[in-house]
């Protein structure tokens, strides 16, 4: 296995740090069935990308292993934003080299500077993803991990716009959406979770992202970047009739 090594990783706050606490906590309380867990949006930049990072950081400090799977084989920024460098000076291989039968697991998995943790990023961009997420080589991809690590986060494309999360669902206990404020519909997410639902997966609940800070007096300030919200989000209706999030 080869290194990379992170050279963006931002500091986290408090209050950061306590709602990704809480969500950690909520996801170990789903049940020691929940290994692998598929993390999505309905839309481009509602921040899946960065919850799914967060995440894994904040498990390794509970000192377990993680394994990041970036299958964003459209649009993946991890690379990029994290300013990411094989140790070694070499390139770094993704998950559309091992798909496409070019280089071997070991040869695109890499451990990073965060200890205990593992990332396998996408690759660079393919005319197929969906096509090769079905083959073969990401069940012996699954597999292997589920053996090595203690979680597996799987950063999928926004279902919204790609149907690849529905493929990849069938191989994981559990699946997050991540819901940006004020961006996606009721009805849009609604729809994703029918999609998740429809695929066999367990929906663990949703992230609320980029939620607006509120003032409430004496220069101090009520909310989070992060809220998670575990349970039935779904289905209530509101004034309108329409059906949203609770």
């Amino acid at each position: 296995m080869q290194s990379v090594s992170l050279g963006q990783v931002k500091e986290q706050g408090y209050a950061m740090k306590e709602s990704l606490r809480v969500l950690k906590t909520n996801i170990q309380f789903c049940g020691d069935d929940i290994q692998t867990i598929l993390i999505t949006s309905s839309i481009p930049n509602e921040g899946k990308s960065t919850v799914s990072m967060d995440l894994g950081r904040s498990l390794t400090e509970s000192g377990k292993r993680v394994l990041l799977i970036d299958t964003d084989m459209r649009k993946s920024v991890l690379i990029g934003r994290h300013r990411a460098k094989n140790v070694n000076g070499g390139e770094i291989f993704g998950l559309s080299h091992f798909l496409s039968g070019q280089k071997k697991l070991e040869e695109v998995l890499y451990a990073t500077n965060i200890p205990k943790m593992f990332m396998l990023f996408a690759g660079p961009s393919v005319p197929n993803p969906t096509e090769i997420l079905d083959k073969k080589y990401f069940t012996e991809l699954i597999d292997f991990a589920k053996k090595h690590f203690d979680y597996i986060l799987i950063d999928c494309a926004p279902l919204g716009a790609a149907i690849d999360a529905a493929v990849v669902a069938k191989h994981c206990d559990g699946a997050i959406i991540v819901v940006a404020q004020g961006m996606a519909s009721g009805r849009m997410i609604g729809r994703v979770k029918r999609q998740l639902e429809t695929s066999g997966v367990r929906i663990l609940g949703a992230v609320l992202n980029k939620v607006k800070m509120k003032k409430i007096g004496y220069g101090s300030y009520y909310g989070g970047y992060y809220g998670s919200y575990y349970g039935s989000y779904y289905g209530r209706e509101d004034k309108k009739g329409k059906k949203g999030l609770k």
